[in-house]
């Protein structure tokens, strides 16, 4: 795993609260549109016109200059600061996802469509990383339930596979010297856990479209699991009633399974899972830990999908 860098943060370039608040209000009138075009394979600064939601947390969001500079995303490199750095040549658009396997009506799916056609909801979630660093992020975006529900999954279907975009001309990590891992980046989930209501597909943070760097166009989310679990740039989901694998249960499954669910009880072969660093408190040395919760916090909504299930052997 990469060594982890600190992003180095000049205070003046952190959004004061009530700024953004202001501004959320004049993007919340302004854009009615689902997404801008994108200029020249980049993410414009487009707003999205998104609902609240009934899903957020008390904490702290996190700096957007913390969110958008400091991220795991092997296809464009395996520094923290790689994602931002490398994937200007990305293009996002034109973008669709193919659904098959085993649903009544496979297709493949327009993103700006899908964008018009589900209503887009804010939603504030804590996000964990298994390097024991954490963030609390306003994510924009659709239940995957949704999507799922289009296709209509046969009665036999159980688990639900991801896979992301191979382009090694515009992704970097993927060709060459910087080549990590096996391609496509691929991941899975039970199919009740892709249809729980937490599970969102995202297509933008903080009101903007996603940037390049966090997985445009559209990335899954869910946040009581660790964020490798969080696939980026989907090109296709697929049902399937056999449990897939996932990138990294396949490159180390010593150290990285298929639940991947936030345990404080269930430490990480190099280090301890019991205690978090919140991204954007005070610097890296200087930033407080925090306990690590159950589920990352989200054990009320969620505990009962492992009922039975031993947490420690099912990692």
């Amino acid at each position: 795993m990469p060594t982890y860098r600190p992003p180095k943060i000049a205070s003046s370039e952190i959004t004061p609260r009530q700024v953004y608040v202001r501004r959320r209000e004049f993007l919340g009138a302004a854009a009615l549109g689902a997404m801008a075009l994108y200029g020249a394979g980049k993410a414009s600064a487009a707003a999205l016109s998104a609902v609240q939601s009934k899903y957020k947390v008390d904490d702290k969001t996190t700096p957007l200059k913390d969110v958008t500079t400091y991220n795991n995303f092997y296809e464009f490199g395996l520094d923290k600061g790689d994602p931002a750095a490398l994937s200007g040549d990305f293009k996002p658009l034109p973008w669709t996802v193919k659904v098959d396997g085993m649903v009544n009506k496979p297709g493949t799916f327009d993103i700006e469509a899908l964008m018009k056609e589900f209503p887009i909801e804010e939603r504030t979630y804590r996000m964990r990383c298994v390097e024991a660093w954490s963030m609390v992020i306003p994510w924009d975006g659709f239940p995957l339930a949704s999507l799922l529900d289009k296709v209509e999954p046969l009665g036999s279907a159980k688990y639900v596979a991801f896979e992301t975009v191979v382009r090694p001309e515009e992704m970097p990590g993927q060709k060459g010297l910087f080549q990590s891992l096996d391609w496509p980046y691929v991941e899975g989930l039970r199919l009740d856990e892709a249809r729980h209501p937490l599970t969102l597909l995202a297509v933008g943070l903080y009101g903007e479209t996603l940037p390049n760097q966090n997985g445009a166009p559209i990335r899954l989310v869910v946040p009581w699991k660790y964020g490798f679990k969080g696939i980026k740039s989907i090109v296709r989901i697929t049902l399937t009633d056999q449990q897939p694998k996932n990138t990294w249960q396949v490159t180390n499954p010593q150290e990285y399974g298929f639940y991947a669910n936030v345990n404080p009880a269930v430490d990480h072969p190099r280090w301890s899972q019991a205690t978090e660093r919140r991204i954007g408190e005070s610097g890296f040395f200087g930033a407080s830990r925090h306990p690590t919760l159950p589920f990352n916090g989200y054990a009320d909504e969620v505990a009962s999908l492992y009922a039975g299930m031993e947490l420690k052997a099912n990692f």
